[in-house]
């Protein structure tokens, strides 16, 4: 029997129902902390050696992730809101029975311009749709684009982006910042995204190009798992060991891109904005009762 034959057939210690219940726990306590997020980055925390429950860094190790986060929802035992996913969307075209209705529904989307009186405007650009996943409801808060360009991403992707912020021809410079793998592609992107975008936005508009994460200080600070980096790939000498984004525990994240988007906003401008969305909102909603009122006098 060959060698490649014996490690083939090798097959991996089932866990006992003891160490389900412990995995199943540490995942729990990650999630209360750090959702919401994706299965990857529950999967890179569950790695860490020093849980009694750690799972291996392996393919093999984030199917257990995906099988007990599943198991775990369906069960009850997580909401399924705190697992996050861009994976898949659903498109569908909202419809009203009149224009009360349509007053009504969109009151509560009004947003005031928190960035109106900032020097500057912010946009959030990752790697990939599952980091973008944990960062929505952040981008949300502060009404940052967010933009998942998929590695390097596609030329028509980048021109749309581009021209966006053409047409609402700005005169303050645009600061983008970015989230990425610390590998010897993830290096490259960004300086090719950074590129692309600059040839196809007005020369007029300044753009700050800011790579937040991942960094090599970041990878000591954090303690980030690494694995070591592609054999016969020459690109990004300078990259030793290879993180990918996901491995960031995701309110550390949140909290890095908060505190860069927070400095570029002027002084309680989030809360200035919500007394101008609640006043407008309100005026939005007596609208509707108007419209309301003045449809069933018709129909009298």
């Amino acid at each position: 029997m060959s060698a490649i034959y014996c490690a083939s057939t090798i097959k991996r210690r089932r866990r006992t129902k003891e160490e389900i219940l412990s995995l199943d726990e540490e995942i729990i306590a990650a999630l209360r902390e750090h959702h919401p997020c994706s299965v990857r980055q529950i999967f890179y925390l569950m790695t860490n050696p020093r849980l009694a429950a750690h799972v291996e860094k392996s393919e093999s190790g984030y199917r257990d992730i995906q099988s007990r986060c599943l198991k775990l929802r369906r069960t009850g035992r997580i909401p399924y809101s705190w697992i996050s996913d861009f994976s898949r969307h659903a498109y569908h075209t909202n419809t009203f029975q009149d224009a009360s209705e349509f007053v009504t529904s969109m009151a509560w989307q009004y947003r005031a311009d928190l960035w109106r009186d900032a020097e500057s405007v912010c946009e959030v650009w990752v790697e990939s749709r599952s980091i973008a996943s944990c960062l929505v409801d952040l981008c949300e808060q502060f009404a940052v684009g967010l933009y998942p360009c998929g590695g390097f991403s596609s030329v028509s992707f980048i021109y749309a982006a581009a021209e966006d912020l053409n047409d609402r021809e700005l005169e303050k410079p645009v600061v983008i910042l970015f989230v990425g793998d610390h590998d010897q592609a993830g290096h490259l992107i960004d300086k090719a995204l950074e590129r692309e975008l600059r040839e196809h936005l007005n020369p007029e508009i300044e753009l700050d190009f800011r790579r937040v994460g991942i960094n090599e200080d970041q990878i000591v600070q954090y303690d980030l798992p690494t694995k070591p980096r592609k054999l016969g790939d020459t690109r990004s000498p300078h990259v030793s060991v290879t993180v990918e984004a996901e491995a960031m525990p995701a309110t550390i994240l949140r909290g890095l891109l908060e505190k860069e988007i927070t400095a570029l906003l002027p002084p309680l401008a989030l809360e200035i904005a919500k007394i101008s969305e609640e006043s407008e909102q309100a005026h939005l909603r007596r609208m509707a009762s108007l419209l309301k009122r003045q449809r069933s006098g018709a129909s009298i």
